[in-house]
């Protein structure tokens, strides 16, 4: 689902569905790029590009391991490829490889792990898992020609050089970052309006958000923006109802708890969800600006960090390529 023309006034937001599911399917978006959403789908298990815009779509190839992650999706520089970066595990996952397949192509290539810290192949089967594992949990950001993953369950293998894995598209080589000096279990990298962001649950009930900035990106450098916290969202929620909907009671439903997961709509604005039914939007500094529902509530719902440019560019086929 998508947040149509967030330009317009808060009382007309809704949330409505993008790609629909049937009976027979079940549909999970896994990356987007460039007007292109990947799309997994269950029944049969299938992974498909699609363009949303021209409604078209297509399958596509997997390696040929037991079990496939597809952890990325970027196009790559200096030729305008699209690719796909997977990790494919054998048979009771007693080996992970890396591939990656270049959109209108019919096979993915084998890549080689190239990574300075990580030397052994017990280390890069670890890092890899661990890949898999993070990119379920959170999409990588698109930054300098880079991809970057918050990674977590990984400490064994990346000690102190950092807890951010980066692939440099152009090169197909790793590296490890540090992340803010903050531990937590709820954290997530995110693109600031061109500026790598992070963002973690500043306690352990997640009733506040702490936002840091990359400040120098070669330095490794973050700076705290701010903290947005859950009593100040709620109490300036309650003065937003009072005022505007006549006193009217809060069903229980759009109760807020705690703060679920956030996306970035523009540099004062964000979205926080809360439960699987409603989305806050608020300003950085905790002011109320209205409740986003989902559209006539029949969906559950998670919260993605996937952005859609809209484009009528054709899905590439290898006729194309070549």
């Amino acid at each position: 689902v998508v947040l149509g023309d967030a330009g317009a006034g808060t009382s007309n937001q809704e949330l409505w569905p993008l790609v629909r599911e049937d009976k027979q399917n079940f549909n999970i978006l896994i990356g987007s790029c460039d007007g292109f959403f990947i799309i997994f789908r269950r029944g049969p298990s299938q992974f498909c590009i699609c363009n949303p815009v021209t409604r078209k779509a297509a399958l596509l190839p997997e390696p040929s391991g037991q079990y496939n992650f597809l952890i990325g999706f970027y196009i790559h520089h200096p030729t305008g490829e699209y690719r796909v970066l997977w990790v494919s595990t054998s048979h009771l996952f007693s080996k992970i490889t890396l591939y990656i397949l270049t959109v209108g192509y019919d096979k993915p290539r084998h890549a080689i792990v190239r990574m300075p810290a990580v030397s052994s192949p017990s280390m890069q089967q670890k890092l890899l898992t661990g890949l898999s594992l993070s990119s379920k949990h959170s999409s990588p950001v698109h930054h300098r020609g880079s991809l970057h993953w918050c990674l977590h369950g990984a400490g064994d293998v990346t000690g102190d050089a950092g807890d951010i894995i980066v692939f440099d598209t152009e090169a197909e080589s790793f590296r490890l970052m540090h992340s803010p000096a903050q531990s937590c279990s709820n954290r997530k990298l995110f693109d600031m309006k061109g500026t790598l962001a992070f963002w973690a649950g500043s306690t352990p009930s997640f009733t506040s958000m702490d936002v840091w900035v990359m400040q120098d990106y070669e330095a490794e450098i973050w700076a705290f923006k701010y903290r947005i916290e859950l009593s100040t969202v709620e109490a300036s929620r309650q003065l937003y109802l009072s005022s505007y909907k006549k006193k009217k009671k809060t069903p229980h439903d759009s109760a807020v708890q705690s703060f679920d997961d956030m996306a970035v709509l523009n540099e004062r604005e964000v979205l926080i969800r809360f439960n699987d039914k409603h989305v806050l939007r608020c300003d950085i500094d905790g002011k109320f600006l209205g409740l986003v529902n989902i559209a006539k509530s029949q969906y559950c719902m998670s919260l993605t960090q996937h952005h859609l440019q809209e484009s009528i560019l054709p899905i590439p086929s290898h006729e194309m390529q070549g």
